[in-house]
């Protein structure tokens, strides 16, 4: 059956409420809360959802058409992942754990672009938990073991033969300089082509003639936003586990929150490799070359409630709290960004009506998970314009109780 357009504001129920116990919604389960028995301005989140829905982006629900718009003036820029088609604005706000508002399809299994790397970085935290990294400081060449890549051909009298051939993709003198921690801040300036995609490729200056033979700038002191770097940390992490990243993800993170099984982490068609006999996908960390996270709207607020409560789920510690506070830690050379894809509302500037220590995932489209402290509140916004955003959240922390 098709899943039906939701537009779902909860604004009716009883006087105050009495203090709020804090709350972890099981699986197939979440608790809705009325706005009046919160004391939460029921007219002023009518109107944030109705921003919402009038600030949707503009870029066609047609990924692929979308990616092109963006990104198609870059060399080498068609996608290797798989995309789809999106529905239209969507999302759902989260107070003290329970739902208070709701609208659009929020069943929709999507692409959310970069939300991914929250993903990545988790996986990252979590081997770190587990002593399979042992410091983050730790250069990542010492971990890495030959990658041996998959190829079939067949010979003349057709007998299939499998070929392979090992990549190093942290062996030159520039990468081997390069440890976890710079991956996870995007401060590496990693060079190399992985999966037939360059790092210069990725948002390239507008000085062609320097793209592969400018000075490499010293890992730790220069920030950019690039995939191919981002799905270099994801070959390394995946070597680090031995097994596919999403089967980390599921059964370490997950399960744990109640999330659903209807979600996917993918790569791309020519990313698989062998480890241990057994041939694996390396994930993307994001959507730029198609690929990514592909998931639903409710996953998303679960996994922003667990970042909200520092990495505990009622009562149990599902991430370290320490790795969800050094995520929150502004990277010297971009005081807005933490550890991927942690994006920090340091002095203000990303959401100038939000508080400082606001923080969100945020991938392409826009897609952002929105997560205050303060004010206890988690909102998963998909599809809007990202200049719009802070006129939502103004609406939205207004209507709080004082």
């Amino acid at each position: 059956m098709k899943k039906q357009f939701v537009l779902f504001l909860l604004c009716i129920g009883v006087t105050a409420s009495a203090q709020i116990q804090t709350y972890f919604p099981p699986a197939d389960n979440w608790e809705r809360k009325t706005l009046t028995s919160l004391r939460i301005d029921s007219n002023l989140i009518h109107q944030a959802i109705q921003y919402a829905l009038t600030h949707e982006t503009k870029f066609p629900k047609n990924l692929m058409l979308s990616q092109a718009m963006q990104f198609g003036k870059e060399p080498f820029s068609d996608p290797i992942g798989p995309m789809a088609s999106r529905g239209p604005a969507a999302g759902i706000i989260v107070y003290k754990g329970y739902i208070i508002a709701e609208w659009g399809d929020l069943h929709a299994v999507e692409m959310v672009n970069s939300v991914t790397k929250s993903m990545l970085s988790t996986v990252v935290g979590l081997a770190v938990e587990k002593g399979l990294i042992r410091s983050i400081e730790d250069k990542v060449a010492t971990y890495m073991p030959p990658i041996e890549l998959t190829n079939v051909t067949t010979t003349i009298d057709q007998n299939p033969i499998t070929q392979t051939s090992f990549i190093y993709p942290f062996d030159t003198e520039h990468n081997r300089k390069i440890n976890w921690n710079h991956l996870l801040r995007q401060t590496s300036d990693w060079e190399g082509v992985l999966w037939g995609k360059p790092d210069w490729a990725d948002r390239p200056s507008d000085k062609p003639d320097e793209w592969t033979t400018r000075k490499r700038f010293e890992p730790g002191t220069v920030y950019k936003y690039n995939d191919t770097r981002v799905n270099a940390l994801a070959l390394a992490a995946t070597t680090v586990w031995r097994k596919p990243l999403p089967e980390v993800l599921r059964e370490q993170i997950m399960q744990p929150i109640g999330a659903s099984n209807t979600w996917a982490w993918t790569g791309y068609k020519n990313a698989w490799i062998v480890l241990d006999g057994k041939m694996i996908q390396s994930v993307s960390g994001g959507g730029h070359f198609g690929g990514g996270l592909f998931i639903n709207a409710y996953d998303m607020a679960r996994f922003g409630l667990l970042t909200l409560r520092k990495g505990n789920w009622n009562g149990k510690q599902i991430i370290a709290e320490d790795w969800i506070k050094k995520s929150q830690t502004p990277t010297t050379a971009n005081t807005g960004y933490g550890f991927m894809n942690y994006f920090l509302n340091t002095d203000k500037k990303m959401y100038p009506s939000a508080p400082a220590t606001a923080f969100a995932h945020i991938g392409n489209g826009t897609n952002a998970i929105y997560v205050d402290k303060e004010n206890d509140i988690v909102a998963v916004i998909k599809w809007m314009d990202d200049k719009s955003i802070d006129g939502f959240l103004k609406l939205v922390l207004t209507a709080l109780p004082k």
